[in-house]
C-alpha cells in the first residue's frame, strides 16, 4: 500500500516556554510551615480518618522517593510510607497563590495558556521586555517565583507546546531545558515511548507489539502503518516525533462545563440525605458558574451506586440557568426519574454544560404584543 503524502511543515518560529510549578501543593504547605520539609509529605486526607478512603493530590519529593504519587490511593501511600505526613490541603489557598504566578508570567506576555492550576504555556515570541532570549525569560520567570513566593518551579523551552512540556519534565525539581529545533529529533528519538504525551499505559502494550520501544523505532514507522494502527494518534505521534506540532498558546480555553461531585466514604440511604447533598452541590455548581460568569441550557445529574454501577442523565432547556434554587431543582426532578436509595449511593455530582457567557442573556418572544394598537 503506498504510503500517504501529507504536507509535513514545521513552524520554528515561536518561542515557547512551559512552566510547571515542583510538587505545588506540597511546596506551598511547606512554605507556609517549613517543618514539614522535613518529612516526606503527602497532600490528602490521613486514611486513619477516612476509613482508608480518599486519594493522593500529590507528594513532595521525600515521599516520592517511597513510590508515592498523585492518583494514588491514601492507603496505598500510608503502606509505602507509615511515618509520612499527611495534610488534608486548603484549595483555596493554592488557587490564590496560582493567581501570584500567572501575575508573573503577565509581566512578560499575555499569550499564556493555563493548563491546570500549576502548569501552564507562555508564548514569549513578542514580549513585553523586548527579550530575544526565551531562555532568559524562563531564568527571569523562575527568579520572580522564588524571590516573591518562595516557590520553585521547572521550565520548557523550545518552538512548540509539545516540545516544551517534555522539556519542563526532564530536569525536575528547579531546572530549565532548551530543544532547540536542531535538537529536537536526537532528543525525541532517545525518550522512552511512554513519554511521549498521549500514549497510555493500553497503548503501550500495543507499541510494544509493533516494536515500538522508544523515540527511535516510531521515527521509522511509516504514516501509514501509524494511522492503520492508532488512528489520529497515529498521525500525530508521526508528526510529533519529527519534531512538528504547530498548535498555537490558546489565550482563551472555553470552559466547556462546570461540574461537582461528592463520593461518600458511608454510602447515602434515604431520600432526604440525597437531596440534601444535591442542594448542596447545586450551591456550589452555581458559585463556580458565577467565578466563571458564565450560564448553560443542560443540566446533568451522576449517581453512582454502591456497587459501582453509574448512571448519568441530562436535561436541556429553552433558557439559560446559573441560580442554585434553579439548578437543584432541575437536578431533583432528574433525581426522581433515576434516583432510588436501596442499593446505597456512593457518589452525587451535578454538572451545567451548554455554557454561555452571562451576557448571552435569554430572549423571551413573545406570541402576541397587546400594546399593537392593530391587533
Amino acid at each position: 500500500m503506498p504510503e500517504l503524502q501529507f504536507p509535513l511543515k514545521n513552524d520554528t518560529s515561536r518561542k515557547i516556554i512551559h512552566i510547571d510549578m515542583d510538587a505545588f501543593f506540597a511546596s506551598v504547605e511547606e512554605r507556609d510551615n517549613p517543618e514539614l520539609a522535613k518529612h516526606p509529605l503527602v497532600i490528602a486526607r490521613h486514611p486513619r480518618d477516612t476509613g482508608g478512603k480518599g486519594v493522593v493530590t500529590t507528594a513532595n519529593y521525600k515521599a516520592r522517593q517511597y513510590g508515592i504519587h498523585s492518583a494514588m490511593s491514601a492507603q496505598k501511600a500510608y503502606e509505602l510510607c507509615p511515618k509520612a505526613v499527611f495534610v488534608p490541603g486548603n484549595h483555596q489557598k493554592y488557587r490564590e497563590v496560582s493567581h501570584q504566578v500567572r501575575a508573573i508570567f503577565q509581566r512578560y506576555t499575555e499569550v499564556i495558556e493555563p493548563m491546570s492550576i500549576d502548569e501552564a504555556y507562555l508564548d514569549v515570541t513578542s514580549n513585553k521586555k523586548n527579550e530575544k532570549s526565551a531562555l532568559k525569560i524562563a531564568r527571569f520567570i523562575q527568579r520572580d517565583i522564588w524571590q516573591e513566593l518562595q516557590l520553585t518551579c521547572s521550565a520548557g523551552v523550545s518552538y512548540n507546546k509539545f516540545l516544551a512540556k517534555l522539556a519542563s519534565d526532564y530536569h525536575k525539581p528547579k531546572g530549565i531545558t532548551l530543544i532547540t529545533p536542531e535538537d529536537a529529533v536526537d532528543f525525541l528519538k532517545d525518550l522512552p515511548i511512554e513519554k511521549f504525551y498521549g500514549v497510555g499505559k493500553k497503548t503501550v502494550p500495543k507499541m510494544n507489539e509493533l516494536g515500538i520501544f522508544t523515540g527511535s523505532d516510531l521515527y521509522e514507522k511509516s504514516e501509514m502503518e501509524l494511522i492503520q494502527n492508532f488512528g489520529k494518534m497515529g498521525y500525530s505521534l508521526y508528526r510529533k516525533v519529527r519534531g512538528i506540532h504547530n498548535a498555537p498558546v490558546n489565550v482563551i480555553r472555553q470552559r466547556k462545563s462546570v461540574g461537582r461531585e461528592l463520593t461518600y466514604g458511608k454510602p447515602l440511604a434515604t431520600e432526604e440525605e440525597c437531596l440534601a447533598q444535591l442542594r448542596q452541590i447545586a450551591e456550589k455548581v452555581a458559585e463556580s458558574l458565577k467565578k466563571e460568569q458564565k450560564h448553560g441550557k443542560t443540566v446533568v445529574l451522576k449517581v453512582r451506586y454502591s456497587d459501582f454501577t453509574t448512571i448519568t442523565k441530562r436535561k436541556t432547556f429553552n433558557e439559560y440557568i446559573h441560580e442554585k434554587d434553579k439548578i437543584f431543582s432541575e437536578a431533583s426532578l432528574i433525581w426522581e426519574e433515576v434516583g432510588g436509595v436501596e442499593k446505597g449511593i456512593r457518589l452525587l455530582g451535578i454538572t451545567v454544560t451548554n455554557l454561555d457567557p452571562l451576557t448571552y442573556e435569554n430572549i423571551v418572544l413573545p406570541l402576541w404584543d397587546t400594546g399593537n394598537p392593530y391587533s
